[in-house]
């Protein structure tokens, strides 16, 4: 491509790569929830009352010329979504459902289990509280 403009005098311009972000959008309690990951930078979490507001939102912080790709969570979730949400791998998502220490499912699929997000984000709170709890207590020092 170079070769065309050679000895005319014309210069051709690659365009920049774009910078690929990723986002993830998820509607909660009446507002949507967004979360953008920016290489280097860190995570950067926007809210609003609309999906488009929130959209937008996710659009400006990516920056300009950025190729944002935004996942839209469902208010479902399978055992991966599930194990994303709690910080673990699949395997252990199972292991818990299997021992019957996991919330009940709201439909088994063909493909799987599936769960209200809610319910799993409680668990995964649930948890997290009881981590904290036996990390701060003097039995376990």
């Amino acid at each position: 491509m170079a070769e065309a403009g050679r000895g005319r005098g014309l210069a051709i311009i690659e365009p920049m790569p774009a910078v690929e972000v990723r986002g993830s959008m998820w509607e909660r309690d009446g507002a949507w929830h967004a979360v953008l990951e920016r290489a280097g930078a860190g995570a950067l979490e926007v809210s609003a009352i609309s999906r488009a507001e929130c959209l937008a939102r996710l659009r400006e912080a990516a920056g300009p010329g950025a190729m944002l790709t935004v996942e839209v969570e469902p208010e479902v979730v399978g055992v991966a979504e599930a194990a994303r949400i709690l910080g673990w791998d699949k395997r252990r998502v199972s292991t818990y459902v299997r021992r019957g220490s996991f919330p009940e499912p709201v439909a088994v699929l063909a493909s799987g289990r599936i769960w209200r997000r809610a319910d799993v984000e409680g668990f995964a709170a649930a948890a997290r509280a009881r981590r904290s709890a036996r990390q701060g207590s003097p039995a376990t020092r």
